[in-house]
């Protein structure tokens, strides 16, 4: 597997010289980046990632997980997180490649395969790679070569690779987030409320009703899908989002209401414990050096 690896790396870098590219691919991306990263922050939408060289670091809620050639990431749902690329040198670049879950080809190939138990609640994991694997990503690679070929080829290896992902020993996760009425799925509903409300009140009852859990329950499967509860989730999107707004403007009080704080003090401390500096010094900051790309 470890010449594999070797050719799919040399073939991202072919197609990506510096930097993140989009690729034409649908939903693929690419990255080589030859120097260890700052910490970037950003929601995470449902995907997979491979390294191909290099090592990264991730910071989901309470969890921080590693992954390197050796394994690959999987995030079924939105998540808030911290990444930062912890190996990497103009010898020997990180370089990585990633591809978006969607949710109706998943349960298409799902439903395709045998009847199988409900897994984890666990919204995020990381898992060995394997050779099928890492096959059926190198033939989507290499379609950049053959663009005639995309169209008809491309989504007949994506499902290929959620196939494979659906046979991994993680699998449980991704049958939920394809399964309408699973734990999981309830839980992603209140996910997309929170992200078109983040700036309004937190109501958990609402949440509850809205997942068809009782509040006990409905804390206990958000905690284990997202390693973080409602209200972190919540303030995890109003920081983000509020970093974004100062990098373009300066008025740290009227950006803590526009993202639904009412205590410019208290936007301030969680601010600062969240990005390591008060707001108006961390947006000066990323000015003059803006935030990596993330992938």
């Amino acid at each position: 597997m470890h010449d594999d690896l070797n050719r799919l790396c040399a073939l991202v870098q072919k197609h990506c010289p510096a930097g993140l590219v989009e690729t034409a691919l649908e939903g693929v991306r690419l990255n080589q980046t030859t120097a260890p990263t700052m910490p970037s922050s950003g929601v995470y939408e449902p995907m997979l990632c491979i390294i191909l060289q290099g090592a990264k670091l991730v910071t989901i809620g309470d969890r921080t997980i590693r992954y390197d050639p050796a394994s690959y990431f999987v995030a079924s749902v939105e998540l808030p997180a911290t990444g930062w690329i912890c190996e990497a040198s103009a010898e020997r670049p990180y370089v990585a490649m990633s591809m978006t879950i969607d949710r109706q080809m998943l349960a298409s190939v799902l439903a395709d395969m045998p009847v199988q138990a409900e897994g984890s609640d666990g919204g995020f994991f990381v898992n060995a790679l394997t050779p099928g694997l890492l096959g059926s990503m190198s033939r989507l690679v290499e379609l950049l070569d053959r663009p005639e070929d995309v169209p008809v080829l491309a989504p007949m290896i994506r499902r290929e690779i959620l196939y494979r992902l659906l046979q991994s020993d993680h699998s449980g996760t991704l049958q939920q987030i394809a399964r309408a009425d699973s734990r999981i799925s309830r839980i992603h509903r209140t996910l997309h409320w929170i992200r078109d409300h983040y700036d309004e009140p937190l109501s958990i009852d609402a949440m509850s009703e809205l997942a068809g859990m009782s509040r006990a329950s409905f804390h206990r499967h958000f905690k284990a899908v997202t390693a973080m509860s409602p209200l972190q989730y919540q303030k995890a999107l109003r920081l983000q989002e509020a970093r974004r707004i100062l990098v373009a403007q300066t008025d740290a009080q009227g950006t803590a209401h526009r993202v639904g704080y009412e205590s410019a003090s208290q936007f301030s401390r969680e601010y600062a414990r969240m990005f390591g500096m008060p707001p108006t010094r961390d947006a000066e900051r990323l000015r003059g050096s803006p935030q990596p790309a993330d992938l």
